[in-house]
């Protein structure tokens, strides 16, 4: 028989719009609130490095850095030396000279007035002025600009910046206002192109290669050994260059530089053009094109290429774009991209296992799956000679018998879509009608004749049930559709609907271990904690975790049902496994919180021969970093404790640890002082059975009292359990009982009651 695709899904729907409504919701949102800049920014950079580009060679930079102060003294210059500094660019003929140190305090008078005079003799000086108190994450100066007796002859340019959450800068304002006057940005007067928007800002182009911006030093520049014929025509910028002078930013993929190269790359930027910046959406719309073309392919391939695609297109056309100017944000896209190519992987992981690998039928867990309309009905034919049947054919044999029954069940029914689950299991959906009976009459009286397999006639034992449409799980409808055909079989009919007065009782019993396990996957199992109480020091010490079941359909179940259930039939593991893990973590966060706190947690005798257990238990202690001595492990008295070797061993390895060991349910079973004497136990818990008759039951006081007084004399400690009155919890404390546990301490309570819980005080002292 051929399988299915590996893309179909277990009930053949196909919704793409309501998936791609949430991916456009959410990704929007990432886009909106600028949830993936972060990532933008490391793309950038990495793009920056892809497509590296020459500078225009246009603007000079003179640097004022450590090796002028060497030469000409410690920086703030005086006014004459700046004044200078502009004179001789004016000599050498440079085209204009932006200045980026700020000028906005008076010197003396004559150095005030040689600055100016050389400002208003150059006629192309421009000085910086800063417009903003504050920008993104640094905090600036108030705004500042040079002194009146400087501006006068000068043009201003704004040198503020913007900064994101790493105090980067990646965007320059186009112009701003200064004393009510419009003034351009630094970088748009440096670039001195025309036509220039009036407001906003725009992106920094960094892939401009900053070692190849022309550069001089000032020193040079003031003691004539810079060639008039590297000034001819340029615009320069005079600007720091250092960290002993504090003016620095972060330039994306550069690192800490001078804040001037930022105005020289943002002027660069603008030579080559006028930047565009599109945001996010064009990429999430790409994406989402592409992420509905995948959801609506029919093969494997036909869903990988879009998305494939999609993460090429994402990742190599930005280079481009930003080769040209033109910037784009590609996290949501991405973003979108991701989520589809996961919910591909995991639709396609749980198809995986919705297949019967031999005959391509879907499994009874592809049923489970399926979003068949409720009132539908749901047959099921059990074939009762199957074992018997495959223990005599080979897999090939077994695939054949399993052809020719879908074969014959699917006359008079086609196309028929037929689940196939173990030992003879049948079962499919279909409609209601009036001739169902005759139809299952038929089908039956086709099974009287035998199948032919590998040369030989085999008879087919087969009988029906029929669950005839609920709302309740395919699980739940599956099992009273087997009850029914196993009914059917031991009254000798052909078919039967489920007797829904025994729906309950039949389906749990079928699926009670199986839905046990599931439900501890799906979160439906949770940890109760029960408070221990520390009579000596009067406050809550500890707790018992313990394992409770809410079932969606049958509400909470009991924990008596469940847990011996799964012990009787050797399935314990898991469920201990799932507590210890959660109750360790539970600890271990209380612990941190400062407050001490011992976690105990049942374990099976059965495990007693599981040699993993100390491993396990030392990984969930390493894993949630909860010390030994904090953990209890708990255990009931038993026959088989006190003489298998192996149980001691681990015992023994449990104990090597460092966790504490408890006998739970002290008095129940063997109370011998041998028992005592080879259980490894730490402490002693006596059963609420006797110490709920303390006040009323003589024997149960002497009972109590003399294991108390026996543990105290072999060093372990006692925990009173099913405490649920005052008195009782007096008395305990009287007879010198350690820790006390019940209704009264508290009932079994989830994580937030019993954080509460830690701040317990019994409301009188017990003497």
């Amino acid at each position: 028989m051929r399988s299915p695709k590996p893309s179909t899904r277990a009930d053949g729907s196909k919704q793409p719009i309501k998936l791609l409504l949430w991916l456009a919701l959410v990704c929007g949102l990432f886009g909106y609130v600028g949830a993936g800049e972060v990532v933008e920014d490391y793309l950038r950079v990495a793009r920056n490095n892809i497509h590296p580009t020459a500078p225009s060679g246009e603007i000079v930079f003179v640097a004022i850095d450590e090796h002028s102060t060497q030469r000409i003294g410690a920086w703030p210059w005086s006014r004459r030396k700046l004044a200078e500094l502009i004179n001789r660019a004016t000599l050498a003929k440079a085209d204009a000279v932006f200045f980026q140190p700020g000028l906005d305090d008076h010197a003396e008078p004559a150095g005030d007035q040689a600055l100016a005079k050389a400002i208003e003799r150059s006629g192309r000086v421009t000085l910086s002025v800063r417009t903003r108190q504050g920008t993104g994450l640094r905090g600036e100066r108030s705004v500042r600009g040079p002194t009146s007796q400087l501006a006068r002859y000068a043009r201003l340019a704004d040198t503020s910046l913007f900064y994101n959450y790493q105090q980067a800068v990646w965007r320059a304002p186009f112009a701003s206002s200064y004393d009510g006057q419009p003034i351009a940005g630094m970088a748009t007067a440096l670039s001195g192109r025309k036509g220039l928007p009036t407001s906003g800002d725009f992106r920094i182009d960094y892939s401009v290669e900053v070692a190849k911006i022309p550069r001089i030093d000032a020193a040079d520049l003031l003691e004539g050994l810079t060639p008039d014929s590297q000034l001819k025509g340029k615009t320069l910028i005079i600007g720091f260059d250092g960290e002993a002078f504090g003016d620095q930013v972060w330039i994306p993929g550069r690192g800490r530089m001078g804040r001037s190269y930022v105005q020289l790359l943002g002027a660069e930027t603008l030579k080559k053009g006028l930047p565009r910046d599109l945001g996010f959406v064009p990429a999430l719309l790409i994406a989402l094109v592409l992420c509905w073309w995948s959801r609506r392919a029919q093969t494997r391939r036909g869903e990988e290429i879009p998305l494939i695609v999609g993460f090429v297109a994402l990742v190599a056309t930005p280079v481009l774009l930003e080769a040209n100017l033109v910037f784009v944000d590609v996290f949501a896209g991405l973003a979108a991209l991701v989520a589809m190519s996961v919910r591909l992987a995991w639709r396609r992981w749980q198809a995986e296992g919705l297949i019967n690998a031999d005959t391509g039928l879907p499994n009874l867990a592809a049923l489970r799956e399926s979003r068949e309309a409720p009132e539908r009905l749901l047959v099921a034919a059990r074939v009762h000679n199957y074992a018997e049947i495959a223990s005599t054919l080979s897999d090939q044999g077994q695939a054949e018998v399993v052809r020719q029954i879908v074969h014959r069940l699917a006359v008079g029914e086609r196309p028929l879509k037929v689940y196939q689950g173990d030992e003879g299991v049948f079962a499919w959906f279909t409609e209601r009608s009036a001739a169902l009976t005759g139809h299952l009459e038929a089908l039956h009286a086709l099974f009287r004749a035998p199948v032919s397999l590998e040369g030989r006639p085999v008879d087919i034992a087969l009988t029906f049930g029929v669950e005839l449409g609920s709302r309740r799980p395919n699980a739940s409808r599956l099992g009273s559709a087997l009850v029914a055909a196993d009914e059917a079989w031991d009254q000798g009919l052909r078919w039967k609907y489920h007797d829904p007065a025994r729906q309950e009782e039949a389906s749990w019993r079928l699926s009670l271990l199986g839905e046990l396990d599931a439900a501890i996957d799906k979160g439906e199992v949770w940890i109760a904690y029960q408070p221990q109480y520390d009579l000596r020091r009067g406050k809550v010490i500890g707790a018992e975790a313990l394992a409770r079941w809410t079932h969606p359909d049958k509400g909470p179940i009991s924990p008596a049902e469940f847990v011996a259930a799964a012990e009787q039939q050797g399935r314990i593991t898991k469920l201990t496994d799932f507590v210890l893990d959660r109750a360790v973590s539970t600890a271990a966060a209380i612990n941190r919180r400062g407050t001490p706190f011992t976690i105990a947690v049942n374990i099976s005798p059965r495990l007693l021969s599981d040699r993993d257990l100390v491993v396990r238990v030392k990984h969930a202690l390493d894993r949630h970093r909860l010390p030994p001595e904090r953990l209890t492990l708990e255990l009931t008295e038993t026959e088989s404790l006190q003489s298998a070797e192996e149980g001691l061993a681990i015992l023994d390895g449990l104990r090597a640890l460092g966790v504490r060991l408890a006998i739970d349910d002290y008095g129940t079973g063997l109370s011998t002082l041998d028992y005592l004497k080879k259980i490894p136990a730490n402490e002693i818990k006596i059963d609420q059975s006797f110490v709920k008759g303390i006040k009323v039951n003589r024997s149960d006081l002497i009972m109590v009292q003399s294991t108390i007084a026996l543990a105290h004399s072999l060093g372990r400690s006692v925990v009173a359990e099913g405490v649920e009155e005052r008195a009782t919890l007096d008395q305990l404390a009287e007879m010198d009982c350690d820790i006390a546990q019940g209704f009264l301490i508290g009932r079994p309570m989830g994580v937030r009651e019993l954080i509460g819980a830690l701040q317990i005080r019994i409301p009188r002292r017990v003497a």
